[in-house]
């Protein structure tokens, strides 16, 4: 019975090992050594016990694998969708442009206008009508005046305007991207260019169709601009804006035609006092008469002004559908009844030079890339001309000196 009851408590001491992950020496135990099946009870014990350790190691390994598994899963099947920048772009595409309205009936009250390739952002969709925002205008446009989509991510990346504005007083634009490359023309600070390229430390510009060059992008601040829609209040204001440009234009022009022909008085007084002094009658002299000016400087300037925005067209000459830049001025100048030549280096050796410090408005100004003339442009007064610039800006004004003057010359008697 004694015997009997050691194997017992020994299998048992066993299986409290083997269910503990114990391994212990049979003499720790205090059993004997010669008592019967006490010592292989423990050497299975320890056997199990490796052999459950080695099936949990690998049960744990897969476990883990799968989980791995499980989770790669899970994070590929999950993974973030990456909205693009135009997914809920609306891009116009009419004639002129479409009405922004209250509500998506063409009752509603039209709140401004969204001009042809001007962009919106889509707020929600109604029938056939999307709310959107575009510049200050929360409205309404029908959806069959835009685009939006695959195909307004195209058009997108066409009508959208890269531009860098000249943070620095003076900036000089280069033939290369590089601080030794040659200087090509200067430009003020507050005027922005069309962005050709983009480079490390270097922005390629447009200053014009006939010159681009490079800047460093520490003196620019780079933007992309979208044309955006226009509120019925910001389009009043618009309009009294040019209008006031306008009238600060003619007002500087009329005072120039005022003084050229006060001068031109003078002269002729003096001169028919001169051949009255030479003649035996002073009655014989006929009165001094001053002829009018023809295609006076306010003239000339206001004809020019009403053309701004309309486009550029190399070889064109059309005030409304395009002109480049010698074709501007000169159809501007033939339709105020002065001939010039067509193209600017031309125009430059045919006018009567004018010193840059004395010009006035009506001149023209010369700009010039590597030495030869290749840009002209009208002064308008103030410190500004109107030219046909690029194919993106069209027919604008800019400071005199958005680029350096290198000539002046007048065609105005």
């Amino acid at each position: 019975m004694y015997n009997k009851g050691i194997k017992i408590a020994a299998a048992t001491l066993a299986s409290i090992i083997i269910a503990g992950g114990f391994s212990i020496d049979t003499q720790a135990s205090g059993i004997m050594t010669d008592m019967p099946g006490a010592g292989i009870a423990v050497v299975l014990s320890d056997t199990v016990l490796a052999t459950d350790t080695v099936k949990a190691e690998e049960n744990t390994t897969e476990l883990v694998q799968e989980e791995t598994k499980e989770d790669a899963n899970v994070s590929e099947n999950e993974a973030p969708v990456v909205k693009s920048e135009y997914d809920d772009i609306a891009i116009a595409q009419v004639t002129n442009y479409v009405n922004l309205r209250s509500e998506p009936s063409e009752e509603g009250e039209i709140l401004g206008k969204l001009y042809n390739n001007s962009a919106a952002t889509i707020i929600a969709t109604e029938g056939d009508w999307y709310k959107i925002k575009s510049g200050s205008v929360d409205g309404y446009v029908k959806a069959e005046f835009v685009v939006s989509g695959a195909e307004a991510e195209t058009l997108a990346k066409e009508v959208g305007h890269r531009t860098a504005t000249v943070n620095t007083e003076t900036l000089k634009v280069r033939n290369d991207a590089g601080l030794d490359a040659t200087v090509q023309t200067l430009i003020p600070e507050g005027e922005s260019y069309d962005v050709v390229e983009e480079l490390d430390g270097w922005v390629k510009i447009a200053v014009d169709t006939d010159i681009e060059g490079y800047v460093s992008t520490e003196y620019v601040n780079l933007e992309t601009e979208f044309v955006e829609a226009e509120s019925i209040e910001e389009e009043k204001a618009r309009l009294a804006e040019e209008e006031r440009v306008r009238k600060e234009a003619e007002e500087a022009a009329k005072k120039a035609d005022e003084a050229s022909a006060k001068k031109k008085k003078s002269a002729s007084s003096s001169e028919s006092t001169d051949n009255a002094e030479s003649t035996e009658s002073s009655e014989a002299a006929a009165p001094a008469v001053t002829a009018p000016v023809s295609g006076s400087r306010a003239a000339i300037v206001s004809y020019a002004l009403q053309f701004v925005g309309n486009p550029y067209v190399a070889g064109g000459t059309s005030l409304t559908n395009g002109a480049d830049c010698s074709g501007f001025t000169y159809s501007v100048f033939a339709d105020c009844g002065i001939s010039i030549p067509r193209d600017s280096r031309s125009q430059a050796a045919g006018g009567t030079p004018v010193d840059l410090s004395a010009i006035q408005p009506g001149d023209l100004l010369f700009y010039s890339n590597g030495g030869s003339i290749n840009h002209v442009a009208l002064y308008i007064g103030n410190g500004q001309v109107v030219h046909a610039s690029t194919a993106k800006t069209g027919i604008k004004i800019s400071a005199y000196n958005y680029r350096t003057p290198c000539k002046a010359v007048t065609y105005i008697r």
